[in-house]
């Protein structure tokens, strides 16, 4: 038995050292050097190239490297009917709470329009907003979406958050299935999208469900690129609708040097590096399932097939 580290970064060697140190006894393994795949009954995986988990026949369960699982749906490859476990870091969502606050704040006193026109000589003071002037709706309350809405309401800002059942978060407003999605947008001033890449979410971020926001709100997407229709956010910021976005996830990544987002005044930008999750905080969890994978026991972090997530 030996695990399989799958990315396309410059990351592996790293996830096999950590998992060694944790426990000297495991064999792991690049998939990118020779190995037996018909030893791996683990695969550790990040973005794998689609085709690469079918290449293990005796394959038992498949680790994600992050808190998003899309990807391993999204391969109809991979061998069906295998557990698939995600990371709960909780550094991951300290740090996607501290990101989503930093770009809130940055909105609130126009600190990327100042940018812009420092880039281009101009001296323009302009009108800022204070905390009491806007409300912030979280779209996806799971842990990442809850410990944000938590955190922002901390700072004093009126908190909402929508999802597909019912929540229940101190200080929060919640709003779940689409019967009430119509009431969150209509009063929504900042939404951050921190949904799960379903089905039934790919392509949410749209003209339709954009359009329900405020005049002038600000859009915040820190989930994935497919839950963002880019066409529409552009047609919206143009019409000036929207007053602006701050994005970390793309369709394809790195975004392409032809894409209209780079160029485009009222959409800012971070490279997906809102919240990465910590190696050493993880590691712990991929090893004790190994060590249950092994012993027969119920493995930890599982993610609902049905759901996606």
């Amino acid at each position: 038995m030996a695990i399989v580290v799958i990315r396309q970064d410059n990351k592996i060697e790293l996830w096999k050292n950590a998992l060694q140190k944790a426990d000297n006894s495991l064999k792991v393994y690049s998939y990118l050097e020779d190995h037996p795949k018909d030893e791996i009954t683990m695969a550790v995986t990040w973005k794998h190239p689609t085709g690469t988990l079918a290449n293990y026949p005796n394959l038992k369960f498949i680790a994600s490297a992050g808190a998003g699982v899309d990807y391993i749906f999204e391969d109809d490859s991979r061998p069906k009917n295998i557990p698939i476990t995600r990371i709960v870091d909780p550094f991951l969502a300290g740090d996607m709470s501290e990101h989503v606050l930093a770009v809130i704040f940055a909105h609130l006193k126009n600190l990327n329009v100042y940018k812009l026109d420092q880039v281009a000589n101009v001296w323009g003071p302009k009108e800022y907003l204070r905390i009491k002037d806007v409300t912030v709706g979280i779209l996806g309350l799971g842990e990442l979406g809850a410990l944000t809405a938590t955190d922002l309401t901390k700072f004093g800002f009126k908190v909402q958050g929508w999802s597909r059942s019912k929540k229940n978060i101190e200080g929060v407003a919640t709003f779940s299935g689409a019967n009430e999605q119509q009431e969150f947008l209509k009063t929504t001033d900042v939404l951050v999208c921190l949904l799960p890449l379903t089905t039934a979410t790919e392509g949410i971020l749209n003209k339709a469900l954009l359009s329900q926001l405020p005049k002038n709100s600000y859009v915040i997407n820190v989930a994935r690129g497919g839950h963002l229709v880019d066409e529409d956010l552009i047609e919206l910021l143009d019409a000036n609708h929207l007053s602006g976005a701050c994005l970390d996830v793309y369709h394809t990544e790195p975004l392409p040097k032809s894409h209209p987002f780079w160029n485009h005044k009222k959409v800012h930008m971070t490279p997906h590096y809102a919240s990465v999750s910590d190696t050493n905080s993880v590691i712990p969890q991929m090893v004790e399932n190994y060590k249950r994978l092994n012993s027969g026991e119920k493995l930890q972090n599982l993610v609902d097939s049905d759901k996606g997530y």
